[in-house]
């Protein structure tokens, strides 16, 4: 653990994540300052001295703390480091003062999800417990009130696991790993070594839930301290939690049938065997665990219908910012679709859609900055439609779709280029639909 009481502290990156470590570094007696690479007044409200980003921001600290938005190899890092300054993420600051146990949940796809859902199965259940991370709530907002006697359910991103030391998860979760944040971790293995980190700071007595279907996650179950939980679609060798005659199963024992799931599509089969798995080593009785899982009500962005006009359904999955997470989309709905793809790129292959496209498609609709990389790899696939921007992909959409179409958001890209979030992308979306 880093010393911080006096200890002189740089804030990297004044997002929800940056504004809640500062809050806490003064709670911890630190002398904080904050730094971005906007001015203060485009920021929130913060009570730290305040330097626009730049190499001498990071001289002379004693402690550097990464917003997750912050890449951990700046220059400017990278030479703070070997002048001996402790560089550590805003999770890992966390990690230091959060009371009671954490369920940490990680995955290229489904992670949002499961962790809410997660959160849902133990309140059902009656265990005490709280919801945050990489959705909702940064886990240093999450310190105030966190009790000994209360679950942390946290989702993680590889960008927040990849500085972290000694914050410890007694129950990790792993989904997958499938390409994505390319841009910033440069290679698949790097990515992976971020996501495993997880489950390397881990102890023997601790649980691993595991997808054994994953090369990756067999990997971390491979090297890992703790107990191994595995699911699968198959029940995997040794047991675990499997599907077994439409129902999921947890060492024969039955939790739910299949067709009580309320999510679209068999990759949230898996989302709910992982957050089974987490709520079991959390607890949970396999029958509270049941009743969770039926009045799961979804999460925004996350394949959520919005409506249906003139025999046309349409579905907002603007949390699909991978090729992996797109593509399950397209497994999950029927077609015929008229596929949203677009915003920022994240080094992506995105060939593996053509098969899809070809097979489901009416059309994609292109959107973005990476328009011309998408439609370069998809060319031949299905009919391109170069549509520029949200606005103009939904217009040619309805104009286009017949009834029984389907007309689907799921982007394969980040938000960045065009919105604030994917978040303030899926709401442009939901505002065009519901205004036609």
């Amino acid at each position: 653990m880093v010393r911080l009481q006096g200890a002189n502290v740089l804030v990297v990156g004044m997002g929800k994540s940056g504004l809640a470590a500062v809050a806490l570094l003064r709670a911890h007696g630190a002398l904080v300052t904050a730094t971005d690479s906007r001015p203060r007044e485009q920021l929130g409200v913060f009570d730290a001295e305040y330097v626009l980003q730049d190499d001498t921001a990071f001289t002379g600290r004693d402690v550097i703390v990464l917003s997750p938005g912050v890449a951990a190899d700046l220059p400017a890092v990278e030479r703070a480091r070997e002048a001996g300054t402790a560089v550590i993420g805003e999770l890992e600051l966390a990690g230091y003062s959060l009371k009671g146990p954490s369920i940490g949940i990680t995955g290229s796809n489904g992670k949002t999800t499961t962790t809410a859902l997660t959160g849902h199965i133990l309140k059902q259940c009656g265990i005490a417990s709280q919801v945050g991370g990489n959705i909702g709530t940064a886990p240093a907002a999450m310190v105030g009130s966190s009790r000994e006697d209360q679950w942390n359910v946290l989702e993680l991103s590889s960008f927040q696991l990849e500085t972290i030391a000694d914050f410890r998860a007694r129950v990790a979760v792993a989904l997958n790993v499938t390409q994505n944040h390319l841009d910033r971790h440069y290679t698949m293995e790097r990515y992976a070594a971020a996501k495993g980190r997880l489950f390397e700071t881990q102890r023997a007595g601790d649980f691993a839930v595991l997808n054994a279907g994953d090369p990756y996650c067999r990997g971390f179950g491979e090297a890992a301290r703790s107990q191994v939980c595995w699911f699968d679609f198959e029940r995997p060798a040794g047991g675990g939690i499997w599907i077994e005659r439409e129902r999921v199963v947890f060492n024969g024992k039955a939790i739910v049938r299949t067709a009580d799931i309320p999510l679209r599509g068999r990759h949230n089969q898996q989302n709910v065997m992982a957050a089974a798995g987490a709520a079991i080593h959390a607890g949970a009785a396999l029958e509270g665990i049941e009743a969770g899982v039926r009045t799961f009500p979804g999460v925004e962005h996350r394949l959520e219908f919005v409506r249906e006009l003139a025999g046309v359904k349409y579905y907002n999955d603007s949390k699909a910012t991978s090729v992996d997470a797109t593509l399950k989309a397209i497994e999950a709905l029927g077609g015929p679709l008229w596929v949203i793809l677009g915003g920022k790129d994240k080094g992506s292959d995105y060939t593996p859609l053509r098969e899809p496209l070809a097979s489901k498609a009416r059309a994609a609709l292109l959107i973005g900055a990476a328009a011309p990389k998408i439609a370069g790899q998809l060319h031949g696939a299905a009919p391109l439609v170069e549509c520029g921007t949200i606005e103009a992909a939904v217009e040619r959409a309805a104009a286009g779709a017949r009834p029984g179409d389907t007309v689907v958001l799921a982007p394969a890209c980040a938000s960045f280029d065009q919105f604030n979030s994917f978040e303030h992308r899926g709401e442009v979306f939901k505002k065009l639909v519901g205004e036609r």
